[in-house]
């Protein structure tokens, strides 16, 4: 049987979540229509700028939807998650703005080589994950447990417990907005980071290649695929996803601060994997899913503080939501409802037979 055709095209895996931000949004349409109103602002350096709700959660949605793709190709391949990302974070970050403070100033030349040492150690912070998990045979969670617990210690034997600002037109314009673009940059690093990954897929066969590991690893070795080079590899993309997240992070605030930046994103980049329709336990997966279920999290954050929810409260209820949507996406409904739509297909044609 042609691998490629068992597994399938995968788009009905986009139904659940396209269901979901279609009820968020039509929920936000009859709650206030005016959370879809897109006006241009002036900004603090006086840059004409696009502002609203929908701007705002695509822009603040941007760390997570990057995340969210690296953790998908982690999960399709090895059947767990990495909940060491934030962590790992800010260790990019400590180790760029080191550098930075190093070479005594950010410019374009030094700007490249401390985000290229910072995307470098984060590779092999994360291909240790990954030896933990294709060599040794460590479950994802508890081999990734290790830089949970330690990762931003060592940020902090890195760069100190101080908070260095960072003031530079680099890192405003990655932050903020390109002076003469209305649109937040970081919006577009999300579809920069998309279009990299689809050209790889679309000109390689690592796709395919880390779907059929993840659904039957001994099948793919006996077909030439080698089981532990592609899980090192999911590591190594989930690496430089993680840089550009943590790059995005510092140039938002224009400082490090270890201890906050991309704190708990690793949850909600479970959660985006998830919620995009793709399977926890490895095999099948769509990186659009990720991202729609990346813009769902921030779409359901943003619509609880527009009604005045208390931030104490705010994860409580996106929880009661998040469960709703992934036992919705679940396997088992799945089955359930396919079940139920035969059984009223079967009685539809038998009562039109019968007329």
């Amino acid at each position: 049987m042609n691998l490629k055709k068992k597994l399938g095209s995968g788009l009905g895996q986009l139904l659940i979540p396209l269901i979901a931000l279609a009820i968020l949004l039509l929920f936000n349409l009859f709650r206030d229509p005016g959370f879809f109103s897109i006006r241009i602002a002036v900004n603090n350096a006086g840059n004409r700028v696009l502002t609203g709700n929908l701007i705002s959660i695509i822009d603040l949605a941007s760390e997570l939807a990057i995340i969210a793709m690296g953790m998908t190709l982690v999960t399709a391949a090895c059947g767990g998650q990495d909940i060491s990302v934030g962590a790992v974070g800010a260790i990019s970050g400590a180790v760029f703005v080191k550098m930075v403070q190093n070479f005594g100033g950010l410019n374009a030349g030094t700007f490249v080589l401390a985000l290229l040492l910072a995307i470098l150690v984060t590779i092999l912070f994360k291909m240790f994950n990954g030896s933990l998990v294709a060599v040794f045979k460590i479950q994802p969670m508890i081999a990734t447990l290790i830089l949970y617990s330690c990762g931003r210690s060592i940020a902090y034997w890195i760069n100190g417990d101080a908070t260095p600002q960072l003031t530079s037109p680099i890192l405003t314009a990655i932050g903020m907005t390109i002076p003469g673009i209305p649109v937040p940059t970081p919006i577009f690093l999300v579809l920069i980071v998309g279009i990299l990954l689809a050209l790889v897929f679309r000109f390689t066969n690592i796709s395919l290649y880390t779907q059929s590991v993840g659904i039957n690893q001994g099948a793919a070795r006996l077909n030439g695929i080698n089981p532990i080079a592609i899980k090192l590899l999911s590591f190594a993309l989930l690496g430089v996803c993680v840089s550009v997240s943590s790059l995005i992070g510092i140039s938002r605030l224009g400082q490090l601060n270890h201890k906050t930046l991309l704190v708990d994103i690793e949850m909600d980049a479970i959660l985006a994997v998830a919620i995009g329709g793709n399977s926890l336990g490895g095999g099948k997966f769509k990186l659009s899913g990720s991202i729609l279920g990346a813009y769902i999290i921030q779409m359901l954050t943003t619509t609880l503080y527009a009604m005045k929810v208390s931030p104490e409260n705010v994860k409580a209820y996106k929880a009661i939501v998040i469960i709703i949507i992934v036992v919705a996406g679940s396997p088992v409904v799945k089955e359930k409802l396919t079940s139920l739509w035969k059984r009223l297909r079967s009685g539809a044609a038998a009562r039109k037979e019968a007329a």
